[in-house]
């Protein structure tokens, strides 16, 4: 059964009296409430403030990682491993092709239900699961495929034996190693972003968000928690961090926004997966096209540029 957040209620109501009318063969009543149905819709979605925005990118039905290798890839094949402890399933690699491209996807996978919600460590990856994303962008670029990486976690690991494996060494490597990879690399955060576990998988030519994600240094929660000791403010928290995807492109964090359904992923998986193949394969077309040393001087100027400020 679909999830409904509180402000999902209006449209709950319609779906279920759209339900019950199909159920009856009411046509007259079908053809009513589908026109009210659009319009709910178009009043919810059109005017959602950012923590609900927050809670859409949060949504338990949203597509994770996994979700978009099967709706997107052929011929996938999962790589495993970082060859130094051992898997991390909190990071999946895929060798296949995304509408006849060749492609290396690396995702961040949250699981659902509770047993793989703890398999998936609840989509917080160890410094092995970046060495292992790592050892899958260096294996697409000794065969010149490009990257496509998928965010999606509320952060790394920061237990204690994360940083006893150097937690902050394995992203900050990662940071380097995919400043300078050879291969076109997109990246899109399709849920949540959180901080240097975003970060990790984010260094790219092309870094987007789904209309519905968020992108920060740290969570609504540990803000409010840090600045006012006060879990009730979360709301504000979330206004004031600017971590929406309208928020931070007019900052020129991010260069595009991914405009997956207006309901929502979580309401329509196979129409984000279109959007998101759509716009991956368009922009990869674009940076092949690219001589290589121009596209890494481009990705370079790119990074140098973030945290412009105004006095």
């Amino acid at each position: 059964m679909a999830s409904y957040l509180d402000f999902e209620q209006k449209i709950k109501e319609v779906e279920e009296q759209l339900e019950a009318a199909k159920a009856r063969g009411d046509t007259a009543a079908i053809e009513i409430l589908e026109k009210e149905l659009q319009k709910e819709i178009q009043k919810t979605y059109k005017n959602l403030s950012d923590f609900q925005k927050l809670q859409l990118a949060r949504h338990p039905d949203r597509p994770y990682a996994l979700d978009y290798v099967r709706l997107l890839m052929e011929d996938a094949e999962e790589i495993h491993g970082d060859r130094c402890f051992r898997d991390d399933p909190a990071i999946i690699c895929y060798m296949g092709y995304i509408g006849g491209q060749r492609t290396m996807l690396i995702g961040e996978q949250k699981g659902r239900g509770t047993k793989n919600k703890l398999k998936r460590n609840f989509g917080m990856p160890h410094p092995e699961g970046y060495r292992k994303a790592l050892r899958a962008a260096k294996l697409a670029e000794k065969f010149g495929i490009p990257v496509l990486m998928l965010i999606d976690t509320p952060g790394a690991y920061p237990g204690i034996g994360a940083e006893e494996r150097g937690q902050s060494e394995a992203i900050a490597r990662n940071l380097f190693e995919l400043s300078r990879l050879e291969v076109p690399t997109i990246a899109v955060v399709i849920g949540e972003g959180g901080s240097g576990g975003a970060l990790a998988i984010g260094v790219a030519d092309k870094l987007a968000m789904m209309r519905y994600s968020v992108f920060s240094v740290i969570s609504p929660e540990g803000c409010a928690a840090i600045l006012w000791n006060d879990p009730a403010k979360v709301e504000q928290a979330t206004k004031a961090l600017k971590i929406t995807a309208e928020d931070l492109k007019e900052l020129g964090l991010i260069d595009d926004i991914v405009e997956e359904p207006l309901v929502g992923a979580h309401r329509d998986k196979e129409a984000a997966a279109e959007a998101l193949k759509r716009y991956y394969l368009e922009n990869v077309a674009a940076l092949l096209a690219m001589d290589p040393k121009e596209r890494l001087e481009k990705r370079y100027e790119k990074l140098m540029s973030a945290g412009r400020f105004k006095e």
